[in-house]
């Protein structure tokens, strides 16, 4: 399974979500999988694909030419996908993948992750959704989106696209118990 990751490119974080991402890569690559993301080498982005790729998995990074141009490219891994802007970057890493998890991030994993929701809101990315909130990073994120369907934005079943996960582990967990979201998704897509 190629599992896409979208995570921060920062380094200037606490180290527990660099140690998290660590922890992530090296279950991932444990279970067999693969990752796609980013195609950066630092931050929590360059901490999950070294710790994967460690421990035996393929790693495929995905980056847009100019990121690439101005050397922000992780040239240590398997594979470097080099699109021409950020667009077709989310497009090609969802077309790869099998699976999303988004480790906490700034505003670029951010839309990533939103992207992701309205994909599978549509039935255009099929797979599991996963947002890793270490730290409780994303909880605020969460009660948002928990408005937004309260206010009627959002059905109420749409709550399922993504499953929250407090630990590497029980992002694992959510992803290898996955069961889709709706059989249909675009019949309720419409509000």
């Amino acid at each position: 399974m190629n599992i896409c990751i979208f995570a921060a490119s920062s380094s200037k974080i606490d180290k527990i979500y660099l140690d998290a991402a660590s922890h992530l890569g090296e279950l991932i690559a444990s279970r067999g999988h693969n990752i796609v993301y980013g195609g950066g080498g630092i931050g929590l982005m360059g901490a999950v694909a070294d710790a994967a790729m460690k421990k035996g998995a393929r790693i495929t990074g995905v980056i847009p030419k100019f990121m690439y141009d101005n050397g922000w490219g992780n040239d240590n891994i398997d594979e470097i996908i080099i699109t021409e802007d950020m667009g077709s970057r989310k497009k090609k890493m969802f077309a790869i993948s099998d699976a999303v998890i988004a480790l906490p991030g700034g505003i670029g994993t951010l839309e990533e992750l939103t992207e992701a929701i309205t994909l599978k809101q549509l039935g255009l990315f099929r797979g599991p959704l996963v947002i890793l909130n270490t730290k409780l990073f994303y909880s605020h994120f969460i009660s948002f989106l928990e408005s937004v369907i309260d206010k009627g934005f959002m059905r109420k079943v749409h709550k399922k696209i993504w499953v929250v996960a407090g630990s590497p582990e029980q992002a694992m967990e959510a992803i290898s118990a996955y069961n889709d979201w709706h059989d249909d998704p675009v019949s309720i897509a419409r509000i």
